[in-house]
Formats: C-alpha cells, structure tokens, sequence
C-alpha cells in the first residue's frame, strides 16, 4: 500500500504554539484593556471584500494591489480579495451599514491578513494585525487620541524603550498637489539618474520616491524640496495642534520630513513607531490621516485616521512570557475515585477554579505532570478520601497536605 504523504504547512503561513502563542495573547490582552479604556469599540469584519473596495482604496498602482493581493473568482464569476489590511473594508462598512449615523466613531479590531509577498524574518503571507479607527473626526484631537493610545499600548506591553514616534504632515489638499508639482520637476530633473522603480513611480506614485532604498536615488531623493515650504496657514495650524497635543500628554516624538503616504486620500498627520531592534523591519506600528478615502469609495467625503500594528512583530519584542499556571490537577487513584473525580473536575470549573485531571501513570508521574502545568495544588482521591468524602489537598510549593470535604474544595483552592 502506498504511504500516504502527510501534507505542508503553506509557505508563509505559521501553527502558533507555546511560548509564541502566549506573546500573540498578550498583545492581544493588552490591545483590547487599552482600547476599553479610550471608549474604542470592537468591531469585526469579513476576511475577504470585493477586490475593488482595495482596489480602489489602496491604488490600482502600489506593489499591494498589483502583486502582493490575493485575489481569485468566486463560483458566482465576483473578483473576490482576501483583505491585505483592515482600513479599506471598515470604510466599506461605515458606508453599506449606515454607520454614518454613529459619527464620530472609534473602532478597534484585529485578526489574520493576506499578502503574497517573500517570507522574511517578521514578515508572513498571512499575518496579524491590530488596528484603530476614528472616522468622522476631521480635528487634530482625533490624531492625538489615536497616537496617544498607541503608546500607551506600547508602556502596557513593556515595549516602548527604543521606541521611536516618528511624525510628518502631508498637509491639506492645496499643500500635497503644490508638493507634489515641485516634487515631480525635481526628479523629472534628475530622470536618467533615478533606479528604474523610481521611473515608474514618478509617473504614477512620485511621492514613494522619497522612501526609496535604492542608493541611486538616496541622493535625489535627499535633495528634494520639503512640504514645509508649500504649507497653507490651516495645514500648519493643524499639524502645530497635534504636536502641541502629543506634548500635553507626555508623548515623544521626533519630526521625520521624509516620512510619506504616496496616495492622494491621505492628509496631514502620517506616523511610524519604529525601533532598531527588528533589524531592517523597524517599523511596528503606523498610520495616519485619511480624509480623502471613504470619497474614493463612493461615499460623501469623511474625515479618517487611524493605525496598524504587526502582532508578530509587536511579539518579537516581548519578554519570554511565563507559563500559564492553573490552580490544581485532580489525581485520581482507581477507578471508583476517576468516576467520583469528573464530577469534582466539573464543580471546580463551574465555580471558577482553573484545573486538570491526571488520569496516567503512578502517583510520581501524575505529581510530576501538576508541577510541568504550573499548578499550585494536587487534588488526590483514592478509595481512602471517598470512605472519607475528603480530598486530599498537597501544596505542590511545599509538600503540605491537608483534607478537605468535595464540597469545600472550590473555596479552599481560592483562599489558599
């Protein structure tokens, strides 16, 4: 008979276990206590979209639309895409739910998304994000609410040391297209001598020209005019506002001119919190103002701003995290006291008390096993303790023992 191969895990994906699945829970414990407590509310939306909701909120040009998406037919001949970030579809949702009615609103979601691009260190074809929302907010307030949020996210995961907020403005409408003129003359300029992405993107995208990697264009790239020469008045009271609101609250950041969004729905506030601790994959959590983007969906124009964050790479930086601990192992000895034992298994858990049965091998091994779990009690019932209707409780810190009645044994274990 022919052996059956056992199949692959896909490329680019990962079976989360163990200690790195304890880090995911904890950024993901952290993420909804600080949500909770700025009012953000859960929202949860499809894992796939119509692909021209990120079509046309993403651009037909960027590398995610054109190579990195997963998109595919569904049976009804619909182009369907597994979402590549949360924004575009929470905008579709603010605009076919009639969310509009709740503005201003701050959501906050999380969960699994898709992009086909080459596995790296922190990086996944399915990965992980965190995300917050305000839509329906057009004041610097909004900005400030969003990034204050995020560090204190990153003080509640014990992170934020070599952290750094990194803070730019894309101005209002009149200021981005007066940059993006003398941005263009400056590399039409220069053409020959800009890498050949560059040349594509000065025809479609020249704005991504100024985060460029490529040490041709570093040079140009460095030369090019700042936005701050091409501010209007209201572009710059905006952006002095949340500044001015970032040192209310007592959060750092650092001015980065080169720090852009390359489509035109985004305005003003753009960030990163970066950090050199990731390597070259430095940045672990960004956003910015998008008040151009529910426009570009069809809907009336709304003001946006928002963030993500990585889980996997907000875990790489986590302490190793301790163990889960549990507050006892029921060890039953015989089969008259594994009977008796399910029923105290069920009444502890119903009563709260987190805990585990031992079924196998002789009392060393099923003691050994309540250690490995962290536990803090061996719950052990033999034909003695029936005769009894007592457990005998062992403290597995000290190896003291005592007796307790079944039906006291949810209390004991709280107070002990």
């Amino acid at each position: 008979m022919a052996r059956i191969e056992t199949p692959r895990r896909i490329r680019g994906t990962q079976d989360i276990f163990g200690d790195e699945q304890r880090r995911f829970a904890r950024v993901l414990e952290a993420f909804e206590h600080v949500r909770r407590l700025y009012a953000f509310q859960r929202v949860d939306i499809p894992v796939f979209e119509d692909t021209q909701v990120f079509a046309r909120s993403i651009g037909e040009t960027t590398d995610v639309v054109s190579k990195e998406m997963y998109t595919f037919p569904d049976r009804g001949g619909d182009s369907l895409t597994l979402r590549p970030e949360f924004t575009a579809g929470i905008c579709r949702a603010y605009l076919t739910e009639g969310w509009q009615q709740y503005a201003p609103l701050k959501l906050a979601t999380s969960g699994p998304v898709f992009r086909y691009e080459r596995p790296q260190k922190g990086r996944f074809r399915q990965f992980h994000q965190i995300d917050a929302e305000i839509i329906g907010a057009a004041e610097p307030a909004a900005d400030v609410e969003l990034l204050v949020l995020a560090d204190q996210l990153l003080r509640e995961l014990g992170i934020s040391d070599g952290v750094t907020l990194q803070l730019n403005t894309l101005g209002d409408a009149e200021t981005r297209d007066a940059w993006r003129a003398a941005l263009v003359a400056h590399f039409e300029a220069h053409r020959g001598e800009l890498s050949d992405d560059s040349v594509t993107r000065l025809d479609k995208n020249p704005l991504r020209i100024l985060d460029s990697k490529d040490p041709r264009d570093r040079p140009i790239a460095d030369a090019a005019p700042d936005i701050d020469a091409y501010l209007t008045p209201e572009a710059r009271a905006f952006f002095d506002a949340v500044t001015a609101g970032l040192d209310a609250a007592g959060v750092a950041w650092t001015r980065n001119a080169r720090l852009v969004r390359g489509l035109d729905y985004y305005r003003h506030t753009a960030f990163e919190f970066v950090t050199e601790r990731l390597g070259s994959q430095g940045t672990v959590l960004a956003g910015g103002r998008y008040d151009g983007l529910i426009g570009s969906l069809g809907g009336n124009e709304t003001p946006g701003v928002g963030w993500a964050a990585g889980m996997e790479r907000l875990a790489m930086l986590l302490d190793d995290p301790a163990a889960e601990k549990i507050d006892a192992v029921i060890v039953p000895m015989g089969d008259a006291a594994a009977a008796r034992a399910l029923g105290v298994l069920a009444d502890l858990r119903r009563a709260g008390r987190a805990v585990d049965m031992a079924f196998k091998g002789n009392m060393k091994r099923r003691l050994a096993k309540a250690d490995a779990q962290g536990a803090r009690f061996a719950v052990i019932i033999g034909d003695d303790e029936l005769a009894k209707g007592m457990a005998t409780v062992k403290a597995l810190a000290d190896g003291t023992q005592s007796e307790i009645a079944f039906d006291a044994l949810a209390e004991a274990l709280a107070t002990r």
